[in-house]
């Protein structure tokens, strides 16, 4: 089996080899742009991911249930610690050369369309091997200084909504700062209703510091709508 058959065939070798080129792609042209790494630059202006605060009483529904879930499992692989993107790419590597190790192992190309079935198994697998394979570099953030995204920094920034909030209800927004995802815990600043998946700025910080004040974001929509 020559290289491009083993990288292309079958079509579970195929989906994982492309996806992991388009994240080489990715770093080629951060590297080319002098943000490789997060530019190197571990100033408090660093741009990272904050951990939100689980213990927060939130209260979204089923958003809220499921930004839990997802807050608990980018905190699991060490986002956070590590930037998103780094530690996606990684997970991304680890799931490309396991998928083409199953397919030689398992002879999935007589599997057919139904090698593309390997992939939920080798993404848990893969999803486990990127906490331990990260663990390194957070030792390695941590030494050079990085704490994730400023909590200042976050003021007067926009932010969607992940689940609905109203009165003294906290709910979950995230924003996307350069290349990495933060997610954080919001409540209304005046009380009001945000409804799930609206743009709002980020005004304060509570003081205990576990969570922001966020108003609705102003733009003509809005305007329009209150008209």
């Amino acid at each position: 089996m020559s290289l491009t058959d083993l990288l292309f065939h079958p079509l579970s070798n195929a989906i994982m080899t492309v996806l992991t080129a388009v994240t080489a792609l990715y770093w080629v042209f951060s590297f080319v742009a002098g943000d490789f790494l997060g530019d190197m630059d571990f100033a408090p202006e660093i741009d990272g991911a904050v951990e939100v605060d689980t213990s927060a009483d939130i209260d979204g529904g089923e958003s809220g249930a499921e930004q839990g879930f997802f807050s608990k499992a980018l905190e699991f692989v060490n986002v956070g610690k590590v930037p998103f993107m780094i530690v996606y790419s990684i997970f991304k590597f680890i799931a490309w050369i396991i998928t083409l190790g199953s397919s030689l192992i398992f002879h999935l190309a007589n599997w057919g369309w139904k090698s593309a079935l390997i992939l939920i198994p080798v993404f848990f697998i893969a999803f486990l091997a990127t906490r331990f394979a990260t663990k390194p570099l957070v030792r390695m953030y941590k030494t050079m200084g990085y704490n994730g995204e400023d909590s200042h920094d976050l003021i007067g920034r926009v932010a969607k909504m992940r689940s609905a909030i109203t009165g003294d209800k906290i709910g979950a927004a995230e924003l996307l700062i350069r290349n990495d995802l933060i997610r954080i815990s919001v409540k209304s600043k005046t009380g009001q209703p945000i409804e799930y998946n609206s743009d709002v700025m980020i005004a304060d910080e509570s003081v205990d510091k576990r969570y922001y004040y966020v108003v609705p974001e102003i733009t003509l929509d809005n305007i329009l709508a209150k008209g």
